[in-house]
């Protein structure tokens, strides 16, 4: 049986003026799959789940997200992911349920206030749902954005440094909406290597903006047949 890719990368390089900051990255990934993207500060990895996150244009190459073009269909593609990075993304002065609201109107999410209020429940935002986002913790914002990105039920996950801002309860609940999550694809930069072996099933490495090695395990390389 073929394997079915959620994320083909082909050639593609990004430029900033006389700088390379990716430089030929080929990368496909089956759809299932939970793959820890890792390398130093400033190797690319921020600018490659930009990109995947249609975000930023690339400067060459060619992206398939779930089967469709990148550049020319992205419509399609912002429906199909769910982006968690660095920065939040949320509406400050709107409290958690408006935040989720907002965003499931967006996507066109049908009847969205009973999924809303679920997300709230699970997170641990029920008690504060009512209050302006501009109040919570850190690590409340950071619940809310995994709300956020799931409000719409895509199918592949996007996440830079998703353990950011959280405290041990709520990377207990990114594990389990997310990383550890069987129903999604996973792309996930991360700098906490000794978290990996907890989620990922292939580890692919970026150095200078080039994709230097990309492991799959022996397990994830028998279901992808």
């Amino acid at each position: 049986m073929t394997a079915t890719f959620a994320i083909e990368v082909t050639r593609l390089s990004k430029r900033y003026g006389t700088t390379t900051v990716l430089d030929g990255v080929e990368l496909s990934l089956v759809a299932g799959s939970r793959t820890a993207l890792t390398g130093a500060n400033g190797a690319g990895k921020s600018t490659l789940l930009a990109i995947l996150s249609t975000l930023v244009s690339p400067t060459g190459g060619q992206v398939r997200i779930a089967g469709y073009d990148l550049q020319t269909q992205a419509v399609e593609v912002r429906r199909r992911i769910g982006v968690l990075g660095h920065r939040p993304m949320l509406y400050e002065d709107l409290t958690p349920l408006e935040n989720l609201l907002f965003f499931a109107k967006l996507y066109g999410v049908a009847n969205p206030r009973p999924r809303a209020e679920a997300f709230l429940e699970v997170l641990g935002l029920w008690s504060r749902r009512f209050e302006p986002v501009s109040v919570l913790s850190r690590g409340y914002h950071q619940r809310l954005a995994i709300g956020r990105a799931l409000i719409h039920s895509p199918e592949i996950l996007l996440l830079d440094e998703p353990e950011t801002g959280l405290d041990a309860e709520g990377i207990e609940l990114l594990d389990a909406l997310m990383l550890r999550e069987p129903a999604f694809t996973v792309l996930a930069a991360t700098h906490r290597l000794d978290r990996i072996a907890g989620w990922a099933d292939s580890t692919a490495n970026i150095e200078r903006g080039r994709l230097v090695s990309h492991q799959v395990s022996a397990e994830a390389l028998a279901a992808s047949r």
